[in-house]
């Protein structure tokens, strides 16, 4: 069990061939644009989640920053849907990939702080130094200040990806401990299974929220810079 503790997060190849493209695609066949006068259920069900989403995030921001709507609403829609479709089994989740998380972390920070630096210079500027700093400390917090803009897409991406892969190990571990424990105490068992289908009731929560949570800190960092 343990040499294949990490076998789901490798990238799945076939004859030589990532297949990391096609799965990050995938999602987006689960969003079908309707054409009917009258939308089924589920189209009517994504369409209500989704204003509801974008009125709680995007009502703080001024008309620029609502030019964003589309994008950020994507975004969720997006690692939403790969952070469900990976709890199945035998499937693989890209958000689990840090590498994957931070590409999609940067370069929306980076249009942000732009974004603030081109709209509101000074304003922007003023973050690094606090009003009524004392003149010894102002080399100090400007440099502290400079480290903390930069860590904020490193934050995003290693939260995304520490609460995926952490849910993923623990649904492993639960359910290779609840194989081994039916040959040996089925009470014990099921204890354990039951414990399993909790924590993945707990996960299917989790990569909801996370998908919120990710896009919810773009949008306030898009907020201080709009």
């Amino acid at each position: 069990m343990n040499e294949n503790l990490f076998a789901s997060f490798i990238t799945p190849m076939i004859l030589g061939l990532p297949l990391a493209t096609l799965i990050v695609m995938f999602p987006s066949m689960l969003f079908p644009t309707s054409n009917r006068l009258v939308n089924n259920r589920l189209i009517s069900l994504q369409q209500w989640a989704l204003q509801l989403v974008s009125k709680q995030m995007m009502g703080i921001h001024n008309a620029k920053g609502q030019t964003w709507t589309l994008m950020l609403m994507s975004l969720i829609l997006f690692i939403g849907s790969t952070n469900l479709l990976g709890l199945l089994p035998h499937s693989f989740t890209p958000t689990t990939q840090l590498s994957m998380n931070l590409g999609m972390a940067i370069p929306l920070w980076a249009g942000a702080v732009v974004t603030g630096f081109r709209n509101k210079t000074k304003a922007s500027l003023a973050h690094f130094l606090p009003q009524g700093t004392p003149t010894p400390l102002i080399p100090m917090l400007i440099i502290i200040e400079t480290i903390s803009l930069f860590i904020q897409p490193i934050a995003l991406a290693v939260r995304l990806t520490a609460n995926i892969t952490a849910g993923h190990l623990l649904i492993h571990l639960i359910g290779g401990a609840t194989l081994a424990l039916m040959s040996i105490s089925t009470t014990t068992a099921l204890i354990t299974f039951i414990i399993l289908v909790l924590l993945t009731i707990l996960e299917f929560a989790v990569a909801m929220i996370q998908a919120y949570v990710f896009t919810l800190l773009v949008s306030l960092y898009l907020h201080d810079n709009t």
